[in-house]
């Protein structure tokens, strides 16, 4: 699943190629909005909010103003090809389909996708904590509003994006793993919490630019993300392989999410990151 850093360079993607343009034509190829069109509409700006896109629109009036909020959820992406240009992906994923003069953007395989009148954004995004990567960053609130909870594991606290927004499944276990917490033990166990989070939004801010993700820390002195042959992460998805610090091989487990309707897995080590009692 794109986590925060992904959505935040799509918006960028999206936002320098659509801002101040004005819509040739729009196709919503989901049945709630198949009929209808925003041509001539003029994009506004397009804004990531944690996880989610918000591309704001202006219409014929000053009154006339929608957002398309979309996710990206597990296999979603946004796309910008030159106008009329071959996509590089199937055309019956396509989900929504956005023309102006100067390029074509569409939307493939997203989770979700929905346009609500400006104005009443927070029915889709106000319950997200603050973002990570956003201008209503705030550690403090975040932090609260997970020691609200002092049973949850901190790898369910983190996932949680009503905690706060733009940590995913990589994220939360390079996080856990820089402070040396195990993804299971509970937030109440968690000394530096505010560290962790930090930690977290590091990471995050590391991968904003081109090139490979790298977890910012280093082995022996070599950024992961340039040792030849290793991926570019201390933990996740490196099951069984030695840990890049302590050598104890890289263990897999699962978590269910806050909702407890399914389980992610988690990477951890177990010399560096001990199981809670």
């Amino acid at each position: 699943m794109p986590e925060g850093d992904s959505v935040f360079r799509a918006a960028a993607q999206l936002q320098a190629a659509l801002a101040g343009q004005q819509l040739i034509s729009s196709d919503f190829r989901v049945p709630r909005f198949a009929t209808l069109k925003l041509d001539g509409w003029t994009v506004n700006e397009v804004v990531p909010r944690g996880k989610h896109l918000l591309m704001r629109l202006q219409g014929p009036s000053r009154e006339d103003r929608l957002t398309i909020h979309s996710h990206l959820k597990m296999e979603g992406a946004w796309q910008v090809y030159p106008p009329g240009g071959r996509w590089r992906k199937p055309g019956f994923t396509a989900r929504c389909v956005l023309r102006t003069a100067a390029a074509d953007a569409v939307g493939f395989s997203l989770g979700i996708l929905e346009v609500v009148r400006t104005s009443e954004e927070d029915s889709v995004v106000g319950h997200l904590g603050p973002d990570l990567l956003g201008p209503d960053w705030d550690l403090a609130e975040a932090e609260r509003r997970i020691r609200t909870a002092p049973g949850v594991p901190i790898g369910v606290a983190l996932l949680d994006q009503r905690n706060l927004a733009g940590i995913g499944n990589i994220y939360r276990c390079e996080a856990c793993f820089r402070s040396g917490v195990h993804p299971a033990s509970p937030v109440s166990a968690v000394g530096d919490l505010g560290g962790l989070i930090a930690g977290a939004k590091a990471l995050l801010e590391a991968n904003l630019g081109p090139g490979p993700r790298t977890t910012v820390l280093h082995a022996r002195g070599i950024p992961v993300a340039r040792m030849a042959g290793r991926p570019g992460y201390w933990v996740y998805r490196r099951e069984h392989q030695p840990c890049l610090k302590c050598g104890t091989p890289v263990r897999r487990g699962v978590l269910a999410t806050a909702a407890g309707t399914e389980e992610r897995d988690i990477y951890y080590c177990p010399g560096c990151q001990p199981a809670p009692e």
